[in-house]
């Protein structure tokens, strides 16, 4: 189920943003200022965020080009939601880096799609460049479907390998075991979890030195796991 932060000050703007999201299959979470926003995403990067332009204390401008010039961030889709109709405005957030815009009120159906779709967009841009992922002696190549280890191959199953791509190519991103289950298993939240702890503790007998120690294949208490950075 992918993860959209809704921006925004106005309480009922992120109300309605978040049940329109939350009916079209996405998960949310609100925020009501730029700087709460950063804080949630040191913890968790989400699939999107959608940017609310103007807000007190740090406008959705300066909040944008945070994210752009971090590189753990640079690629999160960002969708601008503004009052804005000057056509210069709307030009300046997209060559901002935003990927897309929203002008208010807005139809939830409508935002759900551009959501979807810059999400989409990326999700198909991340697998035509990053063919070979390489971090921490790992190499993974997911046109052959073939992972080295220090120029070793590594015999993975395909959830196993599923799994492994999914974590890498997101480095640093926390990922729930929901998150894992619905993109690897394309199964939901009612699915049985451990299946995600039983494949991971899997990878890390296969990749890890020291599999009881891991300095790849990382747990975060209480949230998921992540591939270090």
């Amino acid at each position: 189920m992918p993860l959209v932060y809704i921006v925004d000050d106005e309480p009922h703007i992120r109300r309605l943003a978040s049940i329109g999201l939350k009916d079209a299959g996405f998960e949310t979470a609100e925020f009501a200022d730029g700087t709460s926003l950063l804080r949630a995403i040191g913890r968790q990067i989400p699939d999107a965020v959608l940017l609310d332009w103007m807000m007190p204390g740090t406008d959705g401008l300066t909040v944008l080009h945070q994210l752009r010039t971090n590189a753990s961030t640079r690629p999160v889709p960002i969708l601008m939601m503004t009052a804005r109709s000057d056509e210069a405005d709307r030009v300046q957030g997209l060559e901002g880096g935003a990927d897309d815009y929203i002008t208010k009120p807005f139809s939830v159906r409508e935002l759900a799609a551009r959501v979807r779709a810059v999400i989409r967009r990326q999700e198909y841009l991340t697998s035509s460049q990053e063919q070979v992922l390489e971090q921490g002696g790992l190499s993974l190549d997911y046109a052959r479907r073939q992972v080295t280890k220090n120029g070793q191959p590594v015999e993975l199953a395909q959830k196993e390998f599923e799994l492994l791509y999914t974590l890498m190519k997101a480095p640093g991103r926390v990922f729930t075991r929901e998150m894992l289950m619905n993109r690897v298993w394309k199964a939901d939240f009612y699915s049985d979890m451990r299946t995600v702890d039983v494949h991971i503790r899997y990878l890390r007998q296969k990749l890890e030195d020291e599999p009881d120690n891991p300095r790849l294949i990382l747990t975060v208490r209480g949230a998921g796991y992540r591939f270090r950075e």
